[in-house]
């Protein structure tokens, strides 16, 4: 059969086209000005690398803004937590994307507006770096993130370099506070550069899921950043990726985001789903009109939103097997799905109601898909004090959930 998801991606694309005249494009940067508004392209892809796309999905446009996330991520792999923070923040400003954010000691408040996003660039690459190692790091990075070879749209790049007056001022005032490694013009150049970088929704959905996927490509398979640096990354985009509509989109989508002047949005909803979706005109927060109205469509109708928690504790029993007064003295305890806090607690509950008596108990593992490191203490322990009540306990782990 033909799966339905791309149908659906169809009947998405057509139901947000109505109001298409809406919005308007980024005109203070003559090359976006000149874009065909009418182009709408979306695009998922699965953890397992499966891309479904739709629409107009063979246009490139650059990534702007889109690129501060996996920019964020690669200076918080090169210098760690503490390295980054002394130099960016990581509280919602309430500003446009240019305005002048920062805190009273100078640090930009966050690294998804441009004077943070400017001084992140920077922190790319050892401290030793030159300002043209970090910007090939960044390039070599985001590539990594879309697993194909990005390249820098050189028209775009001049043309944004030409009015880049505004953040060259950032960029000074930022190095006034001691905040900003390299030179203004070096950094902003780079960071220039790092917004020309050519993708589609294609590549949009990929580097979203390597985000939602712990930092792993699921179409390459390479590690591109650790498993924290994600989860750093990804608070932040939730709560600062929508600069001043952040909070409205969270409230009504609710999931992390970020998007960009050239009309994209990129998603990432951990352990589920990347969404990258494409349409010029922009509404007066800087992000795209139709992209903001297909996300809201995709969350409601999938239930994507973070808050909407999925039920995993109340179907962690499969069945209990007790002993029969055949002889048979096995005592079974079957589990089944995804072993976090809430679900471990309760397999705890029933492992606890065993009775002291001398029959050996079965742990049956097999329909568990997957253990985070919290559940596979937890169930550890469970059957360490079941051994230590006097049973012998034996562990059906054929997918190996319980190891490191």
């Amino acid at each position: 059969m033909r799966s339905p998801v791309s149908d659906y991606l169809e009947e998405v694309r057509g139901s947000c086209m109505d109001g298409g005249d809406e919005g308007q494009l980024a005109s203070y940067i003559p090359e976006l000005a000149a874009v065909d508004p009418d182009r709408f392209a979306i695009a998922l892809c699965t953890v397992d690398g499966t891309v479904y796309a739709v629409g107009d999905v063979e246009q490139r446009f650059t990534i702007q803004s889109m690129s501060k996330p996996f920019a964020y991520a690669l200076a918080l792999a090169d210098r760690g937590l503490a390295g980054v923070l002394e130099h960016v923040g990581v509280e919602p400003s309430g500003d446009a994307f240019n305005e002048i954010s920062m805190e009273d000691d100078g640090r930009p408040r966050n690294p998804m507006v441009n004077i943070g996003a400017i001084t992140t660039h920077a922190l790319v690459g050892p401290p030793e770096a030159t300002a043209e190692q970090s910007t090939a790091r960044v390039i070599q990075g985001l590539s990594a993130f879309a697993g194909r070879q990005l390249e820098v749209d050189e028209q775009v790049f001049a043309s944004e370099r030409e009015t880049a007056d505004r953040n060259m001022a950032l960029a000074y005032l930022v190095r006034a506070q001691g905040k900003l490694e390299d030179d203004p013009r070096d950094a902003v150049d780079g960071y220039t550069r790092q917004c020309s970088l050519q993708v589609d929704v294609r590549d949009l959905a990929v580097m979203a899921m390597t985000l939602a996927s712990s930092g792993r490509n699921p179409v390459t398979g390479e590690q591109v950043v650790p498993a924290w640096v994600c989860r750093q990354v990804l608070s932040v985009m939730a709560t600062c990726g929508m600069y001043d509509a952040a909070g409205d989109w969270m409230s009504n989508v609710g999931i992390p985001a970020k998007s960009g002047v050239s009309g994209g949005v990129l998603g990432a909803l951990p352990g589920q789903v990347g969404i990258g979706v494409f349409s010029p005109r922009l509404d007066e927060f800087g992000n795209s009109v139709r992209a903001v109205r297909a996300c809201e469509r995709l969350s409601n109708d999938m239930g994507l939103h973070l808050m909407q928690a999925p039920e995993i504790a109340s179907t962690v029993l499969h069945g209990v097997v007790e002993p029969d007064d055949d002889g048979d003295q096995l005592r079974e305890v079957r589990l089944q799905g995804t072993m976090h806090f809430a679900a471990a607690e309760v397999a705890l509950r029933q492992l606890e109601q065993v009775p002291e008596d001398a029959a050996p108990v079965v742990l049956d593992l097999t329909r568990v898909s997957s253990a985070n490191d919290v559940g596979r203490r937890m169930l550890r322990e469970g059957v360490r004090r079941l051994q230590l009540d006097g049973h012998q306990v034996r562990v059906d782990d054929p997918n190996g959930v319980l190891d490191d």
